[in-house]
């Protein structure tokens, strides 16, 4: 399980366990909050083709998924 500070996930580095589309790097561009002030989603930027979606931040906590920093 990748340990997640919810408040340094802004601009936060993440590689794809199993890249699809050659889209291996992505970056944390933008939280959305709740609110109380807790994250709801975040969105990811895929490094290379700047490919943008939403994802739940708690899975990123998924190491079988996703790897903190680039690898």
């Amino acid at each position: 399980m990748n340990p997640i500070n919810s408040t340094k996930l802004l601009n936060s580095k993440w590689t794809a366990v199993n890249p699809s589309n050659q889209e291996k790097h992505f970056m944390v561009t933008k939280v959305e909050l709740e609110k109380l002030g807790r994250v709801n989603h975040c969105q990811m930027m895929a490094v290379k083709t700047k490919r943008c979606f939403l994802i739940d931040w708690q899975d990123l906590k998924n190491d079988s998924q996703w790897l903190s920093g680039w690898v």
